[in-house]
């Protein structure tokens, strides 16, 4: 069997909120204005496709957030998006890998996170067979393509796959695609499969 994680809260916890505090201390912008004004939009996806450099993206993100952060400031805010790696998770990747299974990441993510998060948490790389991130594939989830690449070069068959992600959206496509999908809405879904 082949099992694809999401990284994002699903292996490890995240949270923007932290991104935006950073950004409101070295900004002075209260917290609830970036909070109401911080969109996910076509910059970001952008990004995590790979089609902008970093610094473009700090500087739209810094453009339609009405804040002036020097790159270093904006990066060190983009890295606080990392909250914790779930012990668990490793657990069962680590399980799955000593019964046979396949075991990937399939992650939205962007150069800025993976030139911080693999130092951080060296654990996941350690359990997984291989990583499958938007920026270098030039696509991002829930794009259906990204899932017929990934089944394509692990040589498996969308019902020979299960997918885990926080995502309604991702989970949706995932399906269309033919993969079983589970919706991983807090900490206890993925050990509660496997249970």
């Amino acid at each position: 069997m082949l099992y694809i994680f999401d990284l994002g809260n699903v292996v490890i916890d995240i949270d923007f909120n932290r991104v935006l505090g950073v950004w409101s201390n070295f900004s002075c912008v209260p917290l609830a204005t970036l909070q109401k004004e911080f969109v996910m939009g076509e910059a970001f996806e952008q990004h995590e496709r790979g089609d902008i450099t970093d610094e473009a993206f700090a500087a739209k993100i810094c453009g339609e957030l009405g804040i002036a952060l020097s790159f270093e400031q904006f990066t060190a805010g983009w890295q606080a998006v990392f909250v914790g790696l779930r012990p668990e998770m490793v657990e069962i990747l680590t399980q799955l890998r000593e019964q046979g299974h396949r075991v990937v990441i399939l992650s939205n993510t962007n150069r800025l996170h993976c030139d911080y998060w693999p130092s951080q948490y060296p654990e996941v790389q350690e359990c997984v067979d291989k990583l499958y991130l938007s920026q270098d594939l030039g696509m991002r989830k829930p794009d259906p393509a990204i899932y017929r690449y990934v089944l394509e070069q692990e040589g498996a068959t969308a019902d020979g796959a299960v997918f885990f992600d926080d995502n309604a959206d991702n989970i949706a496509v995932a399906r269309q695609v033919g993969i079983r999908s589970v919706h991983v809405t807090d900490r206890e879904v993925v050990p509660a499969f496997f249970a």
